[in-house]
């Protein structure tokens, strides 16, 4: 039995949750609302409290969608509920990142300024000008949406300039070593 798939979600108040039987699941709650086509051959439970994810047999193909469709479901409830967000950090001189509207505008030493546009359901935050912070309802948009930003331009071993997630450690190398007389 998975150990992840086993386990109920909780439902936190305010939220509701919908299943049909075309395999649609829709999540509502205090900060939005969420749809997404889940695998039909699960068996899901809706209490008023949790709800329980069963697979029909033992068989590969089930056991490893198991665990797979209670996690998705449990990261659409966590995000109706509470929002997902990622933080990252501008590492370089004279990179920097302001908002303007609802856009977010990088200088990261081209020779002209990157904009980036929210998808919907994203918003983003600038508390300083060397750290954004992706928030959103939808994990996957919100990670995504983090990584194209980064992918803008990566940390770089041998200074560490660039833009990268906060907390991550960048592995710097040597530069050239000097010439010995």
């Amino acid at each position: 039995m998975s150990r992840i798939g086993k386990k109920p979600i909780p439902i936190p108040t305010g939220v509701q949750v919908e299943y049909a039987e075309n395999g649609l699941c829709t999540v509502k709650g205090p900060k939005g609302e969420l749809a997404r086509v889940l695998n039909t051959e699960m068996k899901y439970t809706v209490e008023e409290t949790a709800v329980v994810v069963e697979r029909p047999s033992d068989s590969k193909t089930h056991r490893a969608q198991h665990g797979l469709n209670r996690t998705l479901l449990a990261n659409m409830i966590e995000g109706v509920s509470k929002g997902f967000f990622k933080e990252l950090e501008i590492v370089g001189v004279g990179y920097k990142a302001e908002l303007k509207g609802k856009d977010l505008h990088l200088n990261l030493a081209f020779s002209h300024p990157v904009v980036v546009v929210p998808p919907e359901g994203i918003t983003f935050e600038v508390p300083k000008p060397i750290e954004i912070k992706v928030l959103g309802i939808n994990k996957e948009v919100v990670g995504q949406t983090a990584a194209n930003i980064r992918s803008w331009r990566k940390p770089e071993p041998y200074k560490g300039k660039g833009i990268r997630y906060k907390g991550e450690h960048i592995i710097r190398k040597a530069g050239k070593a000097s010439a010995k007389a």
